[in-house]
């Protein structure tokens, strides 16, 4: 089965939702007789009942993901989330050759006759993992290379944040630090020195995804977290052998991997969280010598980036060359099984979501080879010489069609959820609050009108004879902030997705929806669709409007039926995508986005009572217009 069921979106998908006819007559507005067949003609608002209910998930599917969770979040309503990773390792090429030549080669070179075949002693120097963090790729608005944070003008590009005399995009085009009036530091200002290596220092990213305890990452506070990389002895399967090996293997967020299947300690020490990009010093390349790379460095993203023991990598790759380990990656993946990192606290608690697609274990390695000085028919001045080497393991590779090459699995481990929100779970009873948690955490069904599906047909009925034309429909979900407050607050998630949990279709249009691509994606895609979080003046979330306009036409224009919904978070719009996820009472396909992130929180539902509250409920608001027969 394929983890991405990708969805089509129809020439109309619908938007569906809510509650019990209840009509607003008040405040009628005439249009004007011109307009509708000569006929005046009115809008209104109804409002109906909506019903919603909360579903604990036990597991959800979390290999081949798009993005993954790694590190400690400590959630004040829903506790303590811990998330490791645990990763194949992919050959970039079958049979690898380290140095020029193969070991086969080098073992032969005493019976060969060239001069230049020699055995090429290669020795590991040094190995570092890789993994970038998440970026905020719409983060300068003006494209002068400086992001809005650090921009003294986000929509001026001329603008000069430093002070140097040098605008920013200019800074950009000459590859200089538009926060620093000296960027090469030899006390001669940008605007007059035409020395300063081009693109030659860190540049400051605009980080997306990295919670710090219970706040989203800032720049200026330090902090730092411990890692630890072992080796797993786990085989991940790719293939899944109950399926006579036709389907991929699934994993899920309960599998564990340590300490059972763990070896080798390839490292352990802390990590600094930094928004700069990671500075590389090159050495001089002897065969260049009009050009010295020492004062070169190579720029990484920001993200973590630690030394791995030098040793293991000698003896478990670098001198099988020529080993049947190395001849293809099936059996690479039965010996070395891959790498198992997780995470503890230091003085914060740290949770990152990490694209494993673009991380990767370099060997860097020094190997011997023949110069021959020019002069190939004269032996007597040949010199063995070192030359550098470097091989790259990556971790998951994604092909043009989107298919995720490789395996990696993220575990999760949960505390148990307090009572008060542990007991309304799987109830099957229309809920007064909706809880709302990503991970292996919780997922809301929702039904529109009643809870019976003929009483619901009927409501559309009534709909249906009205002759309205539907402008617009709305479900409103309210956040209980009472119920935020009192756990101390928590890191609001920016965004709700909404879907058909019968043919899990997105109830989103992509042929009406309005998209702004120079806003951040989370929010500048679907538009229409909403979803979004709408906050107060003191930037507390009031509620998110999901917009089924659609749904709701297909359902009295089109006839279709009336569907259950599911209710997740998401932390990008874009993954509209499946994925298989087990409940106490089997397995049900959700949103892949709900696992993608660690953030929780309450809005109301519908059974609410109490006079307080009741302006909080849930409700399909639908704005109509009718004809005046």
């Amino acid at each position: 089965m394929s983890f991405f069921k990708r969805l089509k979106f129809p020439a109309f998908a619908g938007f569906l939702l809510v509650l019990i006819l209840a009509s607003c007559e008040n405040d009628i507005t005439t249009i004007g007789a011109e307009v509708i067949g000569g006929e005046p003609f009115t809008t209104d608002k109804a409002v109906y009942d909506v019903f919603a209910y909360n579903n604990k998930v036990e597991a959800v599917r979390t290999n081949k993901l798009p993005h993954y969770q790694l590190g400690i979040f400590n959630d004040p309503i829903y506790g303590k989330t811990e998330a490791r990773i645990t990763s194949q390792l992919l050959l970039p090429t079958s049979r690898p050759k380290f140095g020029v030549y193969s070991q086969e080669v080098e073992d032969n070179a005493e019976n060969d006759d060239s001069v230049s075949t020699i055995d090429e002693n290669e020795i590991a120097t040094e190995v570092f993992l890789y993994i970038p963090y998440l970026r905020n790729l719409q983060s300068d608005t003006d494209g002068d290379g400086l992001i809005d944070e650090l921009d003294s003008d986000p929509e001026d590009s001329t603008s000069d944040t430093d002070g140097d005399g040098v605008s920013d995009n200019q800074e950009k085009l000459n590859g200089t630090d538009p926060l620093n009036e000296d960027t090469d530091g030899d006390g001669i200002n940008d605007d007059e020195d035409d020395s300063t290596i081009k693109d030659n220092f860190a540049k400051k990213i605009d980080l997306d995804s990295i919670y710090i305890n219970n706040s989203v990452y800032n720049k200026d506070v330090t902090t730092s977290f411990n890692i630890k990389v072992e080796r797993s002895t786990y085989f991940l399967r790719d293939l899944d052998p109950n399926t006579n090996f036709q389907e991929a293997q699934e994993y899920y967020s309960t599998q564990q991997f340590s300490p059972s299947f763990v070896s080798d300690l390839l490292y352990e020490g802390e990590v600094i969280v930094s928004n700069e990009q990671i500075l590389i010093d090159q050495e001089d390349d002897p065969n260049t010598e009009e050009v010295d790379e020492s004062g070169v460095s190579k720029r990484l993203e920001p993200g973590i980036r630690v030394p791995l023991d030098i040793d293991f990598f000698q003896a478990n790759i670098i001198d099988r060359e020529d080993g049947s380990e190395m001849v293809s990656q099936a059996n690479f993946n039965e010996f070395m099984r891959g790498i198992h990192l997780s995470t503890s606290s230091i003085t914060d608690d740290v949770m990152l979501l990490l694209d494993m697609k673009a991380a990767n274990i370099t060997i860097g390695y020094n190997y011997d080879s023949i110069d021959l000085n020019e002069t190939a028919d004269d032996t007597s001045d040949d010199e063995i010489v070192q030359k550098k080497g470097e091989f790259i393991f990556s971790m998951l590779r994604e092909t043009q069609d989107g298919a995720i090459v490789g395996n990696a699995v993220n575990t999760f481990e949960n505390e148990i959820y307090p009572g008060a929100i542990d007991g309304v779970m799987d109830a099957e009873e229309n809920a007064s609050r909706i809880y709302l948690k990503g991970g292996s955490g919780t997922y809301s069904k929702i039904n529109l009108f009643s809870e019976d599906e003929e009483e619901a047909q009927e409501v559309i009925n009534q709909i249906k004879a009205e002759n309205w034309i539907i402008n617009e429909a709305n479900l409103v979900f309210y956040i209980d902030q009472e119920a935020l407050e009192m756990a101390g607050g928590i890191i609001e998630p920016p965004r709700l997705y909404l879907h058909n949990a019968e043919s899990k279709a997105p109830l989103i249009n992509t042929a009406t929806e309005n998209s702004n691509q120079e806003t951040i994606k989370l929010f500048g895609l679907f538009q229409n669709y909403d979803g979004i979080i709408n906050k107060s003046s003191d930037d507390k979330g009031e509620k998110y409007t999901v917009r089924i306009t659609d749904h709701i036409n297909n359902l009295i224009i089109r006839d279709s039926t009336s569907a259950t919904l599911g209710l997740t978070l998401t932390p990008d719009i874009e993954f509209i995508g499946v994925s298989d996820a087990m409940f106490d009472n089997g397995e049900e396909e959700i949103p892949v986005a709900a696992t993608l992130t660690p953030l929780g929180t309450v809005l109301y539902g519908s059974e609410i009572d109490d006079p307080a509250y009741i302006d909080k409920k849930l409700k399909l608001e639908i704005f109509y217009t009718k004809t005046e027969q």
